[in-house]
């Protein structure tokens, strides 16, 4: 990723970033941080997403090596999701990005204001 002190972000890392820092996957990870969930706790508590929206994003994160499947010998069967202990590095500089987004907000705000002013404006 670093080349001699510059920030590369190749195809890899871009990929990766988009799968992990998307809308749904940021949520599944906020809930699954506080403690093991089993699917339809994760629908109850993210309840915008889409059955066929979440079980694409706990596939990818899974993928990913972000959270894992856990079948529990219950009557029926069920599946348990957690994250994993590599899933959980990312609260640190997850929990940077939403600090920096909270103290920008009002400047972002008047940003798109203004830029939607501009836009209702120009022919």
């Amino acid at each position: 990723m670093d080349t001699e002190g510059e920030l590369f972000i190749g195809p890899p890392h871009r990929e990766l970033l988009d799968q992990v820092l998307d809308k749904w996957s940021l949520s599944v990870l906020s809930e699954l941080c506080e403690r093991p969930c089993r699917f339809n706790e994760l629908r109850r508590a993210i309840p915008q997403v889409t059955q066929k929206s979440l079980t694409a994003t706990l596939r990818r994160l899974e993928r990913n090596g972000v959270i894992e499947r856990e079948v529990v010998s219950t009557r029926p069967v069920a599946i348990r999701y957690l994250i994993t202990p590599l899933g959980k590095t990312l609260r640190s500089p997850i929990d940077v990005l939403l600090v920096w987004a909270s103290e920008n907000m009002p400047a972002i705000a008047r940003a798109r204001e203004a830029f939607d002013m501009r836009e209702e404006t120009s022919p």
